[in-house]
């Protein structure tokens, strides 16, 4: 047989003269731990209180292609929203307000329901706040414009207040020609029923619901900050100023939102999960107590079950303390991390008091503690190294987010176990004096002791056998009922069965979970951009962001062979399903139009140049279109509109399709939308997941190989994470959980506790003197089966207080983590045991 037990009985010695030196000074051990949890803690002085966090940075990937792509055009356009506002060229997200108006009845093209919009429009417009020296900010003042007015909240409405005996009926959709202007309506009005075609148009007949949008001044800093103080008023009052419109004459529902909405609700939602905290650490110490209560005073350990609680919380303030101290980033999904730190830090503090109950009374409390420690050593160092490594794979993620996570949750961990064999074994060889002094009293009451030695030995009862071990019910339960029937014939067919359903269901669930972190789940369930977002989903979806083509180096725009190589690119753009190909916008087009009405030569170069600039003052919109010097035109960009790219797959697959289209051209260009920023997560968000996965995997095949004295553990080891991660990737799906930088992160933790369940069993059962299969399952269920399900419920209490939280991002953590302690245990309790017994 071939063992690989190079470091299991050299850290088993090491623990072993550690535990006889805890034993010897427990006050040392006690105190130490203490004092620097209380210096550590100073480090809360840090955690940030009015700073805001960066959602973009935060939860988009780092180095993501869009990032380079808007450098590069930041770098080589300009946009200017005093003077000419194009929400369009922009390259990163304008501050605005938006409002959604639906109808309940069968159109909003009424001239009636046009009154009442319009009068909500004026409200909105004559909104102003006071700064902190009194001065009014008015919206004339920070709206973005074109030329010298606001730019229209909506193009209909304003052609319509200026003349209200317009017949709504003759618009068409998406392009309206109005007095030779075409006016932009895809994005303005949604659920619309269209009539007979118009050119390249048709008539809108029909529309259950328009947007009202108003950008303001971003660019300028000053401007920015001032559009930002008119936003949150504007937050503020706007409950307010739909009361008091009140829509008496039609059945409207209006829904808002502003560019600091998402960032505001997001703060927001970090402040619901601080009361839940407490909840969670009061069931954990019931569950302790519970767990480690006895009748009998002298093996009764409630108190030492209490105090490992409190160790978990000394390792959370010692853990975030010093993250805080070094400058580690506090973002809010961290605000996740104590919950599971106080379910999976009590793990080691159960193996330790079933090792100690194990101990003979007649042994000093030094040599007590020197089996303790020999006997727990590989075990909580396994179960330790296995989920901080698991949590460090994390660093390497894409995501800031799940890094910081990663970093904070790892290093509190090992706080935990450097407080499990200092601290918490100090209190327990402390407890062990206890036991003699109640052990000495039961023998032979004394009158004379006082009533607090007294109250240490309650509950009373009889004397227990000082060379026999506390054997626990479970332990019992697990010998005697569990594994008999469990490794019955019929039970192991009735296993397997469920366990191919199981693997089935969830390889199916792994071709349904969405992709991508949905925005308004950054948000609380009652937050009023959940129906905001629900609208646009509902009415606004068919089309997508307009994305601009860049053209990125100089070319020779002169050269019909250049513009025809060009043109047919613009052309297999066109042709993609999710573009839509007459809302292509390009000055090239009509420039060459222009040209030829002038009578000009487009393929003369100095032509082609001197007539840029009238051309510019006559077709102003495309001044920002064009980085032009003298004699050479350095870049320049068209827009093409997209469709049909509400669901996160199309998303990705648009993005992908856009870029491989750019990159085939024989012209250099470059696609660019500023929400591409946001759409590369779906790019991003498989790749992250798959490696930090396969790295983890690794490790942890190398740690079982190290610690664990027998390679056919290894073997098992993979099977059961490879398992549980498929179960619970699958099982998203069903619970709607997708899959985001957020569920990411307990995938990694997956690996760790699927790991930790399935090792120590398989384990138990090669390592079994037992004869037969059978007998070594169920000698493997009775030594480690309470563990594991101590471990897992734990664990789930825990965190089972953040199913009642009202923000996604805490739910999807419980139910993650609830996957993997279900799929956890259930592998290693009963799909391990079984499958053991085949072989």
């Amino acid at each position: 047989r071939c063992y690989t037990n190079c470091l299991e009985k050299p850290l088993s010695r090491a623990f072993e003269r550690l535990g006889r030196c805890v034993g010897s000074h427990p006050w040392i051990f006690l105190l130490v731990p203490i004092l620097l949890t209380a210096a550590l803690g100073i480090g809360f002085i840090y955690l940030p209180k009015e700073e805001e966090e960066n959602l973009e940075e935060q939860y988009t990937p780092i180095g993501s292609p869009a990032k380079a792509e808007r450098r590069f055009v930041q770098a080589h356009f300009t946009t200017n929203d005093s003077y000419r506002f194009s929400s369009t060229r922009s390259s990163s997200e304008n501050n605005f307000a938006s409002i959604l108006v639906v109808s309940n009845s069968e159109t909003l093209l009424e001239s009636e329901i046009f009154e009442e919009v319009s009068q909500l429009d004026q409200a909105v417009q004559t909104l102003s706040v006071r700064k902190e020296n009194g001065a009014p900010i008015h919206y004339k003042e920070v709206c973005a414009k074109y030329r010298t007015f606001c730019v229209p909240s909506n193009p209909l409405l304003y052609v319509w207040q200026r003349n209200k005996t317009l017949d709504l009926k003759t618009f068409t959709f998406p392009m309206h020609n109005y007095k030779n202007h075409f006016i932009y309506l895809a994005g303005f009005f949604g659920g619309n029923t269209l009539g007979d075609s118009v050119g390249q148009n048709h008539l809108l007949l029909e529309t259950k619901a328009m947007r009202l949008l108003y950008y303001l001044k971003t660019e300028v800093k000053e401007d920015s900050e001032q559009s930002k103080e008119w936003l949150v008023h504007f937050l503020d009052e706007f409950y307010s100023l739909k009361e008091k419109l009140a829509f008496k004459n039609i059945q409207v529902q209006v829904v808002h939102f502003t560019s600091l909405s998402r960032q505001l609700e997001f703060e927001a939602t970090s402040m619901t999960v601080v009361p839940l905290f407490h909840l969670a650490y009061l069931l954990i110490i019931i569950f302790a107590i519970i767990s480690c209560y006895r009748f009998d005073c002298v093996r009764n350990k409630m108190w030492v079950a209490v105090f490992g609680v409190v160790s978990a919380a000394f390792a959370v303030v010692s853990g975030f303390g010093l993250m805080l101290y070094i400058g580690v980033p506090f973002v809010i999904i961290v605000a996740n991390s104590p919950f599971l730190i106080l379910g999976v830090g009590v793990d080691d503090m159960f193996i330790m008091i079933s090792a100690w109950q194990k101990t003979s009374l007649m042994d000093s409390i030094k040599e007590r503690m020197a089996t303790v420690y020999s006997k727990v050593a590989v075990s909580i160092t396994i179960t330790t190294i296995t989920n901080v490594l698991a949590f460090y794979t994390g660093i390497m993620s894409s995501f800031r987010s799940v890094q910081y996570f990663c970093i904070y949750t790892g290093t509190t961990l090992l706080f935990c176990y450097f407080y499990n064999i200092t601290c918490f074994g100090a209190f327990m060889a402390l407890d062990g004096k206890r036991e003699i002094l109640c052990l000495r009293w039961l023998k032979k009451p004394d009158q004379k002791y006082s009533s607090l030695k007294k109250a240490c030995c309650l509950p009373f009862s009889s004397v227990p056998d000082e060379q026999g071990t506390d054997i626990h019910p479970m332990n019992l339960f697990f010998r005697d009922y569990f594994g008999p029937v469990l490794t019955r014939t019929m039970s192991k067919f009735f296993v397997v069965v469920i366990y191919i359903l199981y693997i089935i269901s969830s390889i199916y669930g792994c071709f349904q979970v969405q992709e991508g972190l949905d925005l308004r789940n950054l948000a609380s369930d009652d937050s009023y951009i959940t129906p905001y977002f629900n609208v646009e989903e509902d009415y606004f979806s068919e089309y997508g962001p307009r994305v601009m083509i860049i053209i990125t180096e100089s070319i020779n725009y002169w050269d019909e062979d250049v513009r025809e190589k060009l043109e047919k690119c613009i052309e297999n753009f066109k042709e993609n399903d999710y573009v839509e190909r007459n809302l292509t916008e390009f000055w090239l087009h009509t420039y060459m139009d222009y040209m030829k009405r002038n009578g000009q030569d487009p393929n003369d170069k100095n032509t082609f140049m001197n007539g840029m600039s009238h051309f510019l003052r006559k077709f102003p919109v495309f001044t920002y279109d064009i980085n032009i010097t003298s004699n050479e035109i350095i870049s320049s960009r068209g827009f093409i509109q997209t469709m049909g790219v509400s669901s996160s797959t199309n998303k990705k697959i648009m993005l992908l399709q856009l870029r491989e289209t750019a990159e085939k051209c024989e012209i250099p260009l470059m696609v660019y939308n500023q929400a591409f920023i946001y759409f590369d997560q779906y790019a991003a968000i498989i790749e992250n997941t798959v490696r930090n996965i396969m790295v983890a995997s690794t490790a942890m095949f190398i740690v079982s190989l190290l610690l664990i004295p027998h390679p056919m553990c290894s073997l098992w080891v993979t099977f059961a994470i490879a398992s549980v991660i498929v179960g619970v990737t699958g099982f998203m799906a069903f619970w709607n959980v997708n899959l985001d930088s957020i569920s990411m992160i307990n995938l990694v933790i997956c690996i760790g506790f699927s790991f930790d369940f399935s090792a120590h069993i398989s384990y138990a059962f090669v390592s079994s003197t037992k004869t037969s299969v059978n007998q070594k399952s169920i000698e493997a269920l009775y030594l480690l089966g309470y563990p594991v399900l101590q471990s897992a419920i734990s664990t789930i209490i825990g965190v089972c207080v953040l199913a009642t939280a009202k923000a996604y991002i805490f739910r999807t953590f419980f139910k993650i983590m609830f996957l993997v302690m279900v799929f956890g245990a259930a592998h290693g309790l009963i799909f391990i045991p079984v499958f053991l017994t085949f072989f």
